[in-house]
């Protein structure tokens, strides 16, 4: 029997998965928690890994392997391969007025943003690696001066595990990344394959250099031990991978964050800046919209209501639906979908009949779903078409959200049998990668899947459209860019010109503590 590993280095945590290459089937696994925090060293994710290779039996005997990871993330490297600072992550959001910043400078208003949708295929937000890079400039310029290279969390860990830093003499022309990855930064175009220079000069104010980005069966070497690396991609890819999805499908994913992936086979690219028009692991395309704001909602209410995941279910089933009026707007952490990343949660509607554990729950849990259905309706606005929703995450457990889901978002959901499906689907590229000349990936057993539907409930969407934009800003918010601007000492460039650039090579619960709900992103 052929065994290949896919790695899952997400927010909270590390999961390894071994499977048969053949078959798909699942033969060991194990976890380790990452820190809790928005910036983080590197090295921590390596310690994680160790630890859950060790407690998955090890990959002595394993033929390939993939490493699937958070997006976004900053990771800076000097000329000598080592760290320069810690990584700022996807949920750290000091770079909003950069964003606002770099969209600015092409451009006022919807002209700005039309210039980096045609360039990238995404409006960059606080998210996305680009902004981070202005932050640094703006911020850090010794770290700037220090940075020979920037890549991502999986390119990292990846060429980790080519050897860099354990006298195997990796060097920084050895940093690989895939299309699914690559087009989270801001500065790679997954219209074109290419890396937009320009713009990462933009940001940073200098060029450095960049993983080399791979195609679907593209390999990353060998590790020390002989086995082969995928190219390994970005945690929305690998699940949609890993839970075969097909063109037509959009996964959900209830997370860390909130995401709605739809698979798509031409390139998308929305200038409101709602939907991010991603690549996928396969060659095809994946524009995805994200809320910040996803099963830690749920977590958090649990705790104000001192119950666990199952507790704050059965109240939630306990309430009516839309909860009597009562209405939580979840931007707990800031938003991304809709971009307000200043604004803080509110919670509407509290009467004496509302202001009971039950309808809290509900409304918790109808929030969370309503910040989902937005995302979906800016697919459409897109023309993205919709079949089937696959609700996938640590928040698919929760029998209210799989409930209640059906009725928020007015058609029937889908939930696979629980899996690690990011660690599954870097597993299935890894097998990929054993054999590249096959044109699609190795036809693994779909899991079981159970379907839940419910009547549509639109007035709970009506609700929420009411308060949705009711919310004060975060006591900790960056200041807000000055609605009139003094005018640049130069122009701003109205647009961003193509220039030449090397081309693609062919080819998200556990955490340092318990989270009833929560799972990588």
């Amino acid at each position: 029997m052929t065994l290949v590993a896919g790695v899952d280095t997400s927010t909270q945590s590390c999961k390894v998965v071994v499977r048969d290459a053949s078959s798909g089937a699942l033969v060991r696994e194990g976890r380790a928690p990452h820190p809790d925090a928005t910036e983080v060293n590197p090295h921590a994710w390596w310690l994680a890994f160790e630890t859950a290779a060790r407690r998955a039996g090890g990959l002595d005997d394993v033929a390939a392997i993939s490493v699937a990871g958070q997006q976004h993330g900053m990771v800076c490297l000097d000329e000598a391969g080592d760290v320069v600072r810690p990584a700022l992550l996807w949920n750290d959001l000091r770079s909003a007025p950069a964003a606002r910043d770099l969209v600015a400078e092409l451009g006022a208003g919807a002209i700005g943003r039309r210039a980096w949708a045609e360039a990238v295929g995404s409006v960059p937000v606080a998210s996305f690696t680009v902004t981070k890079l202005r932050w640094l400039a703006e911020h850090e310029p010794d770290s700037v001066r220090r940075t020979a290279g920037v890549c991502l969390p999986h390119d990292w860990l990846t060429w980790q595990l080519a050897g860099a830093g354990r006298g195997t003499g990796a060097p920084l022309e050895a940093l690989v990344t895939d299309r699914g990855d690559a087009s989270g930064t801001g500065y790679w175009s997954p219209s074109t394959g290419t890396y937009r220079m320009d713009l990462l000069e933009r940001a940073l104010g200098r060029t450095v250099l960049v993983p080399r980005v791979l195609g679907p069966t593209g390999s990353a070497g060998r590790t020390p031990g002989g086995a082969v690396l995928g190219a390994g991609t970005g945690d929305n890819a690998a699940a949609a991978l890993g839970v075969g999805a097909a063109t037509g499908d959009v996964v959900v994913s209830i997370g860390t964050s909130g995401t709605v992936a739809a698979v798509v086979d031409h390139p998308v690219a929305d200038e409101t800046g709602l939907v991010a028009g991603f690549a996928d692991a396969t060659g095809r395309y994946l524009p995805l919209a994200c809320t910040l704001n996803g099963a830690r909602v749920l977590d958090a209410t649990a705790a104000l209501l001192g119950v666990d995941g199952d507790g704050l279910s059965a109240l939630a089933l306990r309430a009516p639906a839309g909860a009597g009026g009562l209405a939580l707007v979840p931007y707990l952490e800031g938003e991304r979908t809709p971009d307000r990343p200043d604004a803080s949660g509110a919670l509407h509607g509290i009467t004496l009949a509302t202001l009971a554990p039950d309808h809290l729950a509900r409304a918790a849990v109808e929030g969370v779903l309503c910040g989902i259905a937005d995302a979906l309706d800016a697919l459409r606005a897109l023309g993205v078409t919709i079949r089937r929703i696959i609700l996938v995450g640590g928040a698919s457990r929760s029998e209210a959200v799989r409930r209640i889901a059906p009725a928020v978002l007015a058609m029937p959901v889908v939930v696979p049998e629980p899996g690690e499906y990011v660690a599954d689907g870097a597993a299935r590229q890894a097998a990929w990668a054993l054999d590249p000349t096959r044109a699609e990936p190795p036809e693994w057993p779909s899991a079981g899947y159970e379907t839940f539907d419910a009547p549509p409930a639109p007035g709970v969407r009506q609700r929420y459209a009411e308060v949705r934009e009711m919310t004060a800003a975060r006591m900790d918010a960056a200041p807000a860019a000055p609605a009139a601007p003094a005018a640049p000492a130069t122009p701003a460039t109205p647009a961003v010109p193509a220039t030449p650039a090397a081309p693609a090579t062919p080819g998200s619960a556990t955490g340092p503590r318990a989270r009833p709900f929560g799972s990588g992103a």
